[in-house]
């Protein structure tokens, strides 16, 4: 666990220093990535309370938030979806990013949500419980996302009939994904 650290849910007033966090953790597409988070916040599917960040004397040195996504096909009309999870640069590999995602999984376990979805590092995310979704009967919202990168974390409540095809929201559009006609 990060010394220093900090989680506490996000505030409006930490919404420019989140922005700037997500610019520079997601240097390849910044602007992509901080819109995206932008339009999340912005949607239906937002949940206000799953937003948080980690903050030291430095201030706010990571965000995560989880929003609903569509499920067709199953039990569930939505599931949880944890993304994006940012760490700024200078804070990265000393383990605010795990500390981050425990903290956010551990709450949303005691809400009683009974699975959380991830589109990530295939190398990273198991080391929390996610597994490939695919395994579990979970269609991807996109063919062009790795089999791998497609994770499920199963909390309390799970049961097989959660799975089903995952529809990505029209705030995903940011990057890149197109829902289906």
């Amino acid at each position: 666990m990060a010394e220093g650290v900090v989680i506490r849910p996000e505030r409006e007033a930490d919404h420019p220093v989140i922005a700037e966090v997500v610019r520079a953790a997601f240097v390849g597409h910044p602007r992509e990535v901080a819109s995206f988070v932008e339009r999340i916040r912005e949607s239906d599917q937002s949940i206000p309370e799953l937003a948080f960040v980690a903050e030291d004397s430095s201030g706010v040195i990571a965000h995560v938030m989880l929003s609903w996504v569509g499920v067709e096909g199953a039990s569930r009309p939505g599931i949880l979806n944890l993304t994006p999870m940012s760490v700024r640069p200078d804070r990265q590999r000393i383990g605010v990013g795990a500390q981050l995602i425990r903290d956010a999984l551990g709450r949303v376990e005691e809400a009683g949500e009974p699975a959380v979805m991830v589109e990530g590092i295939a190398a990273y995310y198991p080391r929390f419980g996610f597994e490939r979704a695919s395994a579990l009967d979970f269609i991807s919202p996109h063919p062009t996302i790795p089999d791998e990168a497609f994770m499920v974390k199963r909390l309390r409540g799970y049961s097989p009939d959660l799975a089903g095809r995952i529809v990505y929201p029209a705030a995903f559009d940011t990057l890149g994904y197109q829902r289906p006609a």
